[in-house]
């Protein structure tokens, strides 16, 4: 058979047969044995006509008819294969992984994955991922979430909750925080709310956390997470650093200088 683009069209065939969505070069490289430059020729020919996708310099995305006017296949279907590209640990979390707890108000238009050390951004306009960078992540209790190719990481809700706090600069501030917190807030249990703490080196993230939670009056599961976070001895922190408006009064409960009136949307 002549080793051209249909040969690499046959085989992005098989691929998605088998269930699978995505593919690196290499792998098409070692699989059908083309040339470099016939390589690099097929794969262009194959993304201009939207049958691929390029999220990354050597990855590919597979795209079936259905999902041709999106321009990709929801990324929850690749992303195990494209950390296994990358070669990093991960998790979903934060925004992402909120809405699949119920908590879909803020549903964002991308796809936050939590990795322990830098890394770029996808950005084009059909895929969209951001990566958050935290070292701790080998600490995060997560689950497993099945998805039409298979199952992938995600924080728990409590451990959501956590990290909403932690990276609340990135994900729209407070206001956006306490919207989520409003919801998510009924999935969260007040003994695995405390395994996760117990988990957290950083006090001023729980603190926050305890506070957010009292505000969206969720007290019940805060008491066991109030106890221990006394049994650290922690200090008084700003409930929000980055505010520009140094007025504050001292919330005594959670030790926070209550610097910033979180508003939720619901």
């Amino acid at each position: 058979m002549k080793k051209d683009s249909i040969s690499l069209s046959t085989w992005v065939d098989r691929l998605q047969r088998s269930g699978r969505y995505a593919f690196t070069r290499s792998g098409a490289e070692r699989s059908l044995g083309l040339s470099e430059t016939s390589l690099d020729k097929a794969l262009q020919r194959l993304c201009r006509r939207g049958r691929i996708l390029r999220p990354r310099k050597g990855f590919y995305v597979i795209i079936p008819l259905e999902y041709s006017a999106a321009g990709t296949v929801p990324p929850e279907w690749f992303i195990g294969d494209l950390m296994a590209f990358i070669g990093k640990p991960y998790y979903v979390g934060c925004l992402s992984a909120a809405a699949l707890y119920g908590a879909a108000h803020q549903r964002p238009q991308e796809l936050e994955v939590v990795v322990p050390s830098y890394e770029r951004a996808i950005d084009n306009p059909a895929v969209r991922i951001r990566f958050l960078q935290y070292s701790g992540m080998s600490k995060a209790l997560i689950r497993r979430h099945r998805t039409h190719t298979g199952d992938y990481p995600v924080s728990s809700p409590e451990w959501t909750a956590i990290d909403l706090i932690r990276f609340q600069k990135h994900l729209g501030g407070l206001d956006a925080v306490a919207t989520v917190l409003a919801e998510l807030g009924e999935s969260l249990d007040g003994g695995r709310l405390l395994e996760a703490a117990r988990r957290e080196s950083v006090n001023a993230v729980l603190q926050r956390l305890g506070w957010m939670l009292d505000s969206a009056g969720f007290t019940g599961l805060t008491m066991a997470l109030r106890e221990y976070i006394a049994s650290r001895k922690s200090r008084v922190v700003l409930l929000n650093p980055a505010a520009k408006d140094r007025r504050r009064f001292r919330n005594r409960r959670w030790d926070v200088w209550v610097n910033e009136k979180p508003r939720s949307e619901l």
